[in-house]
């Protein structure tokens, strides 16, 4: 077994536990504090497929941002006098009754596919012959000869500019 394959079982597993703790525990804030462990290891599963900028686009967005964002609404939001604030739901043995029945339809369907991934040929001839995704993003974006993507960039940015300038507008107190 190769240190790739090593860290991927890693991070799978360690992803894996995080995600049952975030609709196991008992307390939402430790929930959404594993949620983060969650994102990170993707990222790192990201990192291992050699994707880079959707890692990096990882951490930014999800556990920068987005987990951020879902902590001061906990936080805000906090219910006094409440100990157990992710409370358990009485049909957690028909969810996993159906998680266990779609987890075997998907084993099936990945045993008998076929359209299956052929393993003959190594992971590090195929990742020498792709480009890095980071150039090829950025040629995608700015490249003058190929189709570009600055306008539509520049138009994406400037909807989330006058959505910024909304809210503040809204969330003012007067």
């Amino acid at each position: 077994m190769d240190l790739a394959t090593l860290l991927f079982w890693i991070f799978a597993v360690i992803m894996v536990g995080a995600a049952l703790l975030v609709v196991g525990l008992r307390d939402i804030v430790h929930s959404a504090l594993a949620l983060v462990v969650v994102f990170a290891m993707a990222a790192g599963v990201y990192v291992l497929l050699d994707a880079e900028f959707i890692a990096i686009v990882q951490i930014l967005i999800y556990v920068g941002a987005v987990t951020i964002l879902v902590l001061f609404a906990l936080m805000l939001t906090r219910i006094e006098g409440q100990r157990h604030t992710n409370p358990t739901n009485k049909l957690w043995p028909v969810a996993a009754v159906i998680c266990v029945a779609i987890g075997a339809v998907i084993v099936y369907a990945f045993s008998e596919s076929k359209h299956a991934v052929s393993t003959t040929i190594a992971a590090s001839d195929v990742v020498k012959q792709l480009p890095n995704n980071v150039v090829r993003i950025g040629q995608l974006l700015y490249s003058p000869t190929n189709y570009s993507y600055v306008l539509p960039f520049e138009i994406a940015s400037l909807v989330l500019l006058v959505a910024i300038v909304g809210a503040i507008v809204i969330g003012r107190e007067d």
